[in-house]
């Protein structure tokens, strides 16, 4: 009977094996390639401006920017838990008048420094430490 304790040993390792699966929340990666959904109030998101492209990049070397509205911006960043710690962030500083409300409230989010962060599919809601405002991001 020297299979039983295989057997146990198997189901148990199984076991482990779809529980880490079913585990969600901040586990996803965020690296990859974002567009702006909407930005601000927590509790009632602003859409983001129309017909405007936006791109933020979360690549694997712990660098992220993009642009969402007018100037380009980049700095690091580290996931650590369900958190994102950003560091200094270095952007261009032209003006451009139909985006500069979404563009700086977007930023200043980001300038947070150490955010919560949250996965739900195709969808990275990034959420200032205190709670107040939101980025929401959909999976380029």
């Amino acid at each position: 009977m020297k299979k039983t304790p295989l057997l146990s040993i198997m189901l148990f390792v199984l076991s482990i094996l779809i529980l880490s699966a079913c585990s969600g929340g901040a586990s996803a990666s965020v690296v990859g390639e974002w567009k702006l959904v909407s930005y601000g109030d927590a509790s009632s998101p602003t859409p983001a401006v129309p017909d405007v492209e936006t791109s933020i990049n979360f690549d694997e070397k712990d660098k992220f920017g993009g642009n969402v509205g007018c100037n380009s911006f980049g700095s690091e960043y580290k996931v650590d838990g369900d958190q994102i710690v950003f560091g200094s962030i270095v952007s261009t500083m032209m003006f451009c008048d139909a985006t500069s409300a979404q563009e700086s409230a977007v930023l200043s989010i980001l300038s947070d420094q150490s955010v919560k962060y949250q996965i739900d599919g195709e969808q990275l809601t990034i959420t200032s430490s205190d709670g107040a405002t939101v980025v929401v991001l959909a999976k380029k």
